[in-house]
């Protein structure tokens, strides 16, 4: 497939049907392109209330970065990046869209643009080169804008000093924080919040595993909205968590889930809420669309926020595309029920990508209580810090004492540690998922299911059909579609580019 270019103007064949949801100010597409208005030098989300502008007047960008370069500013009354993430950078695995889930993780911030290009296989200027070809702007104007929008979302949602806003979203320097808000919103970072500032609801706080107090007693508390594109189906997202929690470790039910995790800066707590104000199944496409989740975070380095947001984001997949993919599955007569009953259904994504398949390869082939069991007190015996899951070192290190089961399947867990420890082997979301699971299957005792389960958690993959899952072909066989690993491969291959949604759909009809 061809690459889309970085900005699509009105002889572009795909300029009408952008036109068209712009003009009918569908919220469905807001985060998925941005609307450029030369004859006024803004930019703004499609479902922004203003006049129509006209056809000649408009240009249609892939990333606000694009935007910026091309001397846009962002709309004061719409606020075009106060919206869900695009869903297209899980969608595509090329090389753009790879790049773009390093940059919002914060790669550039941490390692620089020689970093992002060595995590890719690529040089920085040939990174530079294509990304400015089409996403319209280069490594360093993509991180730029991610900054800025995070620095818009705290000085709005949040009461942090306007330097600590500066520091947390990733600038080197308050001037420089200054001058980017100020190039990007055409108004100051107090102006800012003084026009749309707002408090978040405080949440309930629970104490029902180790406190994050006591591993950072410095945590700077920051609370936030994270916006949600609707349909969202954010029962079953927290009950998919809250059923794999670890003793000790996570803690959750049908609203809510608590953890601690590792950042880049430490160690931070991470707390989710469903907001009970919000129906998490609001109607797409209306202008009342407006969901969220509710997020207390507790960091010892505020410089970990935006990466803390990006990865909460992925754990919940706030970003997906429901419309599409309903529309979509709802096309197979056996699934169109199923659909109907899960609208939003989303992929549970990870916060670790060791430690998922850690609990991946131990938790397999039982039960998913006895996993929660069996994983727990392997937790408990490994982990020096008490609330957190043990490290890749760690496993290396002690792994032949905790991990019971056969010789060969603790090889095989130890084994993946020490890769993992020496970087031999190297998990992130920066990978292809072909890639990912032929690193993974070249392992040994990692089977394709294993590599299959961990591109839909670790990289978010939408289209990977687990066909050989027992559990998945029972549920296929008693829908009545075919129950064969291959014939469910034949059929589900009418429901690319979506079938690990697909398959969540056949787990829950079990």
């Amino acid at each position: 497939m061809s690459a889309p270019s970085p900005a699509i103007d009105s002889s572009d064949s795909g300029f009408a049907e952008r036109y068209r949801a712009m003009s009918s100010r569908d919220v469905r597409f807001d985060g998925q392109f941005i609307t450029g208005v030369h004859s006024t030098g803004i930019y703004c989300r499609p479902s922004c209330p203003a006049m129509t502008p006209k056809p000649q007047n408009i240009t249609f960008y892939r990333t606000a970065a694009a935007a910026h370069e091309a001397g846009l500013r962002a709309c004061k009354r719409c606020l075009p990046d106060a919206v869900p993430g695009s869903p297209e950078w899980n969608l595509r695995d090329d090389l753009a869209s790879r790049a773009m889930r390093l940059i919002v993780d914060g790669t550039v911030e941490r390692e620089g643009v020689p970093g992002l290009a060595q995590r890719l296989g690529y040089t920085s200027r040939h990174l530079g080169r294509v990304l400015t070809a089409e996403l319209g702007a280069g490594p360093l104007a993509l991180a730029r804008a991610h900054r800025a929008q995070t620095a818009r979302s705290l000085l709005v949602g949040t009461d942090l000093p306007i330097a600590d806003v500066a520091f947390a979203s990733g600038f080197s320097s308050v001037r420089q924080f200054n001058e980017t808000v100020r190039s990007v919103y055409e108004t100051t970072p107090s102006a800012l919040r003084a026009r749309h500032a707002r408090r978040m609801p405080t949440a309930d706080a629970t104490t029902d595993y180790a406190s994050a107090d006591a591993t950072t007693p410095d945590a700077t508390t920051v609370r936030l909205r994270l916006p949600v594109r609707p349909p969202f189906d954010g029962t079953g997202v927290m009950r998919f968590l809250a059923d794999h929690a670890l003793v000790g470790i996570e803690s959750g039910d049908d609203s809510s889930f608590r953890r601690l995790i590792r950042l880049p800066g430490g160690i931070a707590e991470i707390e989710l809420r469903l907001d009970a104000n919000d129906s998490c199944t609001a109607v797409a496409g209306t202008a009342t669309a407006s969901i969220a989740v509710d997020c207390v975070l507790k960091l010892g380095s505020l410089a970990d926020l935006g990466t803390a947001i990006v990865r909460v984001r992925r754990l919940l997949d706030l970003d997906a595309d429901s419309v599409s993919i309903d529309e979509a599955l709802s096309r197979d007569a056996v699934l169109a029920p199923l659909v109907a009953a899960r609208p939003g259904i989303r992929l549970p994504g990870t916060l670790d990508p060791a430690e998922a398949l850690f609990r991946t390869m131990i938790g397999q082939q039982i039960s998913v209580a006895a996993a929660r069991t069996v994983l727990g007190r392997v937790a408990a015996d490994l982990a020096e810090t008490p609330g957190l899951f043990p490290t890749a070192e760690q496993f290396a290190e002690r792994g032949r004492e905790v991990v019971r089961g056969p010789a060969s399947r603790v090889a095989s867990i130890v084994g993946v540690a020490e890769a993992l420890a020496s970087g031999e082997l190297r998990l992130d979301v920066g990978m292809p998922a072909d890639e990912l699971t032929a690193r993974l299957v070249a392992m040994p005792g990692i089977g394709p299911w294993t590599a299959g389960y961990l591109a839909m958690r670790v990289l978010g993959n939408p289209d990977t059909l687990l066909t050989t899952d027992l559990v998945m072909l029972q549920s296929a066989t008693k829908l009545g579609l075919p129950g064969t690993a291959r014939g469910l491969a034949e059929h589900g291959a009418r429901w690319a580019p979506w079938r690990s949604y697909a398959g969540l759909h056949l787990w829950a009809a079990r």
